[in-house]
């Protein structure tokens, strides 16, 4: 499939749109019902056909068979369980709740081997009464997502619903998703944004984007050329909290039980490592890429899908500006967008979202099939269907669950610095991620490596997270961390910050595997190249190509990489994306030759006989 991806970064790709990617896709929506939107409308023959081959009979539709762990529950009926049924039913829920790390969705009506059975009107109105006390108990609320009618085999109707539940936040632990935004620029990314979180329509000429820009230069261009990040937050009952009604950060953090970080990036190609770093460091969940409907697929657009698929970040997309456009054009714009998704290199499944019973659909679909691919259309102007996304991103599940999370808490901390500053008052201040371990206020910790390879000691003053004030950071958080009195000038973005007790593998020389995606000519070695693994961004040059004289674009080889100006520290299997101009490749790190089996030779003298 690597090989593949190749096509979204050459000239002229995307052509030919092959549209026979319906293999392995269930269409059949959250309840076994035919989603209205499994496909374009190229292929309304064979939905036909599809439609036809799923009403056998009087057979009931089934969901896949209840999974004993995951935060999805089936429940045929809760109606008056006795004290000891109710507290284990409770527990049940306290499990669901931790897998999902905080949300849970039952669905009511259903048996465990997933048939879609339904219950009356009165059975249903008692056993949601049952799931409401339950979450009381637990600390959480119930949203009922939506109600379902089955009928077979059945004079009465029948219906089954799908319930969300949240837990209500305490000591700050909400559940944080993390989502980097991509496209070409003008394609409307820091709009939408402003929209988003300011809960404020724009105006058509770019008033809602104003409070995201951090530059002058931004604010007079209207073009993003630096990093900046927006929440989003939902309460326990599904309700958006954001900075309207002059909400500060702080009062969003505490009143959210899920919050969607926006990572808001560059859309314009010269700003293009910007946007490379913002995707590998940060370590985002999902990927938004916004499309413009009046231009289409123009500029970065597919290169910015390339470098997501190539990072294997699941990605959703989002048509903006139909109020500037026929449908007719809009429509030209979703077709477009449906070839690129179907060709090869790309094998996903399209799946447009048209009203609330899809964006629910879309959002569990997603979280469990990396194939499908949600696509929106709204307006940051009249605000059409711009509730869709918000229902997705509120029904949006975590990709990681609560045991992979309890694994990276038990490891060693370690964190990776992204930004650097300096804030009066309080001094040296970083940020950036917790890879892996816990932090907490105190915590003493090293820094690294320095130019020659050295750490040095510092100790953790304060912790922020999403602009208020936090006592312990766990695993897979952002945050900025205070560093007081520590020397700026010792700190580089790509240091990681580790504890005392781990001993660091720091490398000029490391081995990768690559595919070249796209090159004008060929890659031989001595080539120059910008590497990025993780926060990690340095120019490397090619010391040795294994088994080959040179590459070519498409082709795999093993090749050996030094860093040029100082030691980084790498870790084996980590995914790496390099470019110098036109050239651009992806692999990922296989062995690494620490730095005290290598010394770099001075300046003077020929770099080829290294170790």
């Amino acid at each position: 499939m690597e090989t593949r991806i190749s096509e979204l970064f050459g000239p002229g790709s995307g052509q030919n749109g092959s549209g026979s990617q319906e293999v392995g896709f269930n269409p059949l929506n959250g309840f076994g019902v035919l989603s209205k939107k499994a496909s374009g409308a190229k292929n309304k023959r064979a939905k036909g056909r599809t439609t036809r081959n799923l009403k056998p009979s009087h057979n009931p539709p089934y969901l896949p068979p209840e999974a004993e762990e995951g935060n999805i529950e089936y429940k045929l009926k809760l109606i008056n369980p006795t004290q000891y049924r109710f507290e284990h039913l409770a527990t049940q829920m306290k499990w669901r709740l931790q897998e999902g790390r905080g949300e849970a969705v039952y669905q009511i009506g259903v048996e465990d081997n997933g048939m879609l059975v339904g219950l009356s009107e009165e059975d249903m109105r008692t056993s949601l009464e049952t799931l409401h006390r339950m979450a009381e108990k637990v600390g959480a609320d119930i949203t009922v997502l939506r109600e379902c009618e089955v009928d077979y085999d059945s004079d009465d109707p029948r219906k089954i619903a799908e319930v969300l539940i949240r837990k209500v936040p305490d000591d700050q632990q909400f559940l944080d998703l993390r989502v980097a935004v991509l496209g070409n620029v003008d394609s409307g990314k820091s709009t939408l944004l402003g929209v988003l979180t300011q809960g404020e329509l724009d105006n058509g000429r770019g008033r809602a984007r104003l409070n995201l820009f951090r530059h002058l230069h931004e604010i007079q261009t209207g073009r993003t050329s630096s990093i900046s990040f927006e929440i989003l937050g939902f309460n326990s009952k599904g309700e958006v909290v954001n900075y309207s009604e002059s909400r500060t950060a702080e009062q969003i953090c505490e009143s959210a039980s899920k919050m969607i970080t926006f990572i808001d990036l560059a859309g314009h190609h010269k700003y293009l490592k910007t946007t490379i770093f913002g995707l590998t460091s940060y370590c985002p969940d999902f990927a938004m890429l916004v499309v413009s409907a009046n231009t289409g697929i123009v500029g970065t657009t597919r290169e910015h899908l390339g470098l997501a698929m190539a990072l294997k970040v699941p990605i959703f997309i989002v048509v903006t500006k139909v109020d500037l456009c026929t449908r007719a054009t809009v429509e030209r714009t979703v077709r477009q967008l449906e070839r690129v998704l179907k060709q090869p290199g790309c094998n996903k499944v399209p799946l447009v979202v048209d009203g609330p019973d899809d964006a629910v659909t879309a959002a569990q679909q997603f979280a469990q099939s990396p194939n499908i691919t949600p696509i929106f259309t709204l307006s940051s102007v009249s605000g059409e269907s711009l509730e869709l996304l918000k229902v997705f991103f509120n029904i949006l599940p975590p990709l990681s669950n609560s045991k992979e999370q309890e694994e990276l808490m038990q490891q060693l901390t370690e964190f990776q610095v992204d930004e650097i500053y300096t804030v009066p008052e309080v001094g040296t201040v970083v940020g950036g991620t917790l890879y892996s371990g816990i932090c907490r206020e105190g915590e003493k910790l090293v820094v690294g490596p320095t130019d020659s390879g050295q750490f040095h000691k510092l100790t953790v003053e304060s912790i922020q997270r999403n602009r208020s004030g936090c006592r312990v950071l766990r695993a897979g958080q952002a945050a900025t961390l205070a560093l007081g009195g520590f020397d700026r000038s010792l700190l580089r973005k790509g240091m990681v910050m580790v504890s005392p007790e781990m001993d660091p593998t720091i490398c000029w020389l490391f081995e990768a595997e690559i595919v070249l995606l796209f090159h004008a000519k060929t890659f031989h070695k001595g080539f120059q190249v910008t590497v990025h693994v993780g926060n990690v961004r340095q120019t490397a040059t090619v010391m040795a190509v294994h088994g080959k004289e040179e590459l070519r674009t498409g082709e795999k080889a093993v090749v050996r990489f030094k860093f040029i100006k100082h030691p980084e520290y790498l870790k084996v299997g980590a995914k790496l994306l390099f470019r110098e101009g036109v050239t651009k490749g992806i692999g990922h790190v296989t062995k690494l030759q620490p730095a005290s089996h290598y010394q770099p030779s001075p300046p003077s003298h020929s770099e080829d006989d290294e170790a």
